[in-house]
């Protein structure tokens, strides 16, 4: 397919990415030449230099023969009106990237649609829900959600209290037989490990693990992580996710927002109504202290300010806290979120990159989930017709040694599958699988 990324930032480099092992042709757009110039020394796209809202700079990037148009600019109005003219000029699927949450209402869906634009993804509206998902399953530091829960991924990090430590996961399934969940993946060192039955667990590995959601409770418990219940939370930093976190979450918890900005402040004032607005600098540990961190069940540091979102963290877990959720804006910090000590690291723009990435998987996909710091996915397919994968048991299959299926999903039924199991049309199938895997896993279930 021809992809053409207006924005070579962030969200565009990590799409480009992405795509860049499956035989696309990517055109990058961007008007800055030296963020094209950094884009080809990592990977091998087209870069084309000018405003992606050009129609000249769009016939230089051929959009009528292109299948996928992605305006992922820090620009919204650049982004509507490049994925407008896209459409217009011939492209067959447009994305535009926002942040005005009005435009994100299921009531203006049809109309973007009717100008041009096919869908619409926000960096930071995304993120306020992965946070929500977070606090609610307060024992795991990832949730991802697969048909309504019927099957979810969670990840974990084993500490030196886990009853499970140096066990094999054979081991631990033999134990643990009745909980009827599998671990799919485990992060160790900044290092994805597919795992198999004679595979140990460590101290300090990042483990998912494939579940019916009301396994995940059991999980927890398993690996000594207890879920407690949330009501406290402190929110530092109220403009962009900050305020959006706070109006997303203020009905449910006892939210209290520190805010350095008097103005920023005023607007939460205005347009928050259950929470308590704090004037005072986020990243001064004694002002925290005073305004009761070591009360908080959890503390979500969503500052402009990487590094004092993580040290804010860090005193919150020394302080006792239950969760702790930082915002990172450099996108290596995800890969160390393990050895850190704050629960979860979040980058809206990887958030917003994984999310769009799902409208250009093939093979009958019907969802996925990138995992942080992981260098692979989970992805849903569902099996259509009676190919060749329902007519052999799973361990018959010729299945890529880098993934492996994780759960099934059969009508009503969430299923773990062992290797006598067989597949068959209308399942469900979560696979996780490294990225040098997908393209073959993809073929696999066409």
């Amino acid at each position: 397919m021809k992809i053409v990324i207006a924005g070579a930032g962030d969200v565009g480099l990590h799409l480009a990415k992405l795509l860049s092992n499956e035989n696309h042709a990517i055109t990058l757009i961007d008007e800055n030449q030296e963020v094209l110039d950094n884009s080809n020394r990592q990977i091998d796209v087209f870069g084309i230099r000018g405003d992606s809202s050009s129609l000249e700079v769009l016939r230089q990037a051929d959009i009528e023969n292109t299948g996928l148009f992605l305006a992922v600019t820090t620009s919204e109005k650049n982004n509507l009106m490049s994925a407008i003219l896209a459409k217009k000029m011939g492209a067959k699927q447009t994305i535009a990237r926002v942040d005005n949450e009005e435009y994100l209402l299921d009531s203006q869906k049809e109309l973007f649609k009717e100008l041009g634009v096919d869908a619409l993804i926000s960096p930071r509206h995304l993120a306020s829900i992965e946070i929500q998902r977070l606090l609610k399953e307060n024992a795991v530091t990832d949730l991802f959600n697969f048909e309504d829960g019927k099957i979810s991924v969670v990840g974990i990090t084993l500490d030196e209290n886990s009853d499970i430590l140096d066990l094999t996961l054979q081991q631990i399934d033999e134990e643990h037989i009745k909980h009827r969940f599998r671990c799919i993946a485990i992060l160790r060192n900044g290092e994805t490990i597919i795992p198999r039955g004679t595979t140990k667990v460590r101290r300090n590995d990042h483990i998912y693990f494939l579940a019916r959601q009301e396994k995940i409770k059991d999980i927890a418990n398993m690996i000594g992580k207890a879920q407690r219940p949330i009501k406290n939370v402190m929110i530092l930093g109220g403009k962009d996710l900050g305020f959006i976190t706070t109006k997303l979450l203020q009905n449910d918890y006892n939210i209290t927002v520190v805010e350095d900005c008097k103005d920023t402040c005023r607007g939460l004032v205005e347009d928050i109504h259950n929470a308590l607005i704090i004037h005072a600098d986020p990243s001064n540990v004694q002002i925290l202290k005073e305004e009761g961190i070591e009360k908080m069940d959890a503390v979500i540091a969503l500052t402009p300010n990487t590094e004092a979102n993580i040290i804010a963290c860090l005193v919150a877990e020394n302080l006792g806290n239950l969760k702790t959720i930082a915002l990172v804006d450099n996108t290596e910090y995800i890969h160390i979120s393990q050895n850190i000590g704050v629960d979860t690291l979040i980058n809206k723009k990887l958030i917003a990159a994984n999310n769009i990435f799902r409208f250009v998987r093939r093979g009958n996909v019907k969802a996925i989930a990138s995992l942080h710091g992981v260098d692979a996915e989970v992805i849903e397919f569902v099996i259509e017709a009676n190919t060749e994968v329902t007519k052999k048991q799973i361990r018959d299959l010729t299945f890529p040694q880098q993934a492996l299926i994780g759960g099934v999903i059969r009508g009503e039924e969430s299923l773990v599958p062992t290797g006598n199991f067989q597949l068959k049309k209308d399942d469900k199938v979560i696979v996780f699988a490294k990225n040098e895997a997908i393209y073959d896993v993809e073929n696999f279930f066409k």
